[in-house]
């Protein structure tokens, strides 16, 4: 998105150094846009990424920072050092995440625990932080990745589901806190998605996921990553407080 002033235009990607973030990571790059890329653990991973939005676009600023989105200390540590290297958030995409999948009986608490903490708890610190910048600004983009898990369910994902509905919730609770700042809080539902998560999967497993979607074929990270920066551009200005699935037609 683009505000009344000629700067170039930032974007943090949480989770950016692998699958849908770093897609979009490379989308937001090829858009003309400075990238700030969020990674937990796999630095080399998010250099890759880094250099990728290089090779897009040489003019452009792209940065990598180590924080856990679940620690509240690191994610204030996060947003002020992008504060002082930028100078202002333009977008945010809260896409980091984690899977701790099993049947409810066998899924141990502090499991679902720690997949809230991420998966929840450090989108609502993201959003926390990334609103205060938007709202002196007064103008701002709130993208978050929530899952069709979130909402039809799945066996085997109580925990995964339900930090991805409260996604949902948070998602539209925001965009009603921040609207009249200009500030749009929207989300995107992916469905099998080609990523590390998947490939976990066999091709029986695949072929099988693959019957019940509509267009018969897993996603891709390109898929979700297009309908980011969308929601990102002037084109969504009039867009706010909503849940696109990117999955094929699966949630039908």
């Amino acid at each position: 998105m683009k505000d009344t002033t000629n700067a170039t235009p930032v974007v943090l990607v949480t989770g950016g150094s692998r699958g849908i973030g770093r897609a979009t990571c490379l989308a937001f790059a090829k858009a003309g846009y400075d990238v700030a890329v969020n990674y937990a653990g796999n630095e080399k991973a998010a250099e890759e990424t880094a250099a990728a939005c290089r090779a897009l676009n040489p003019e452009g600023r792209f940065s990598i920072y180590r924080a856990d989105v679940a620690d509240a200390d690191a994610v204030d540590a996060l947003f002020k050092q992008i504060k002082t290297d930028y100078g202002r958030l333009d977008v945010l995409v809260n896409n980091a995440g984690i899977t701790r999948d099993n049947l409810i009986a066998l899924t141990k608490p502090e499991d679902f625990d720690a997949v809230i903490a991420t998966d929840l708890r450090g989108v609502f610190l993201c959003m926390k932080a990334a609103g205060r910048m938007m709202m002196r600004q007064r103008h701002g983009r709130i993208i978050n990745v929530s899952s069709v898990v979130g909402l039809r369910g799945n066996a085997g994902q109580v925990s995964y589901a339900a930090a991805k509905a409260g996604v949902i919730g948070m998602t539209k609770s925001l965009a009603k806190e921040l609207g009249r700042r200009n500030v749009t809080v929207n989300a995107v539902a992916p469905g099998f998605i080609q990523t590390d998560m998947t490939d976990a999967l066999d091709d029986k497993q695949k072929a099988a996921a693959s019957q019940d979607i509509p267009l018969n074929r897993l996603g891709t990270p390109e898929d979700v990553a297009g309908v980011i920066a969308f929601l990102a551009s002037d084109a969504a200005a009039y867009i706010t407080g909503q849940v696109i699935p990117v999955d094929g037609g699966m949630a039908i």
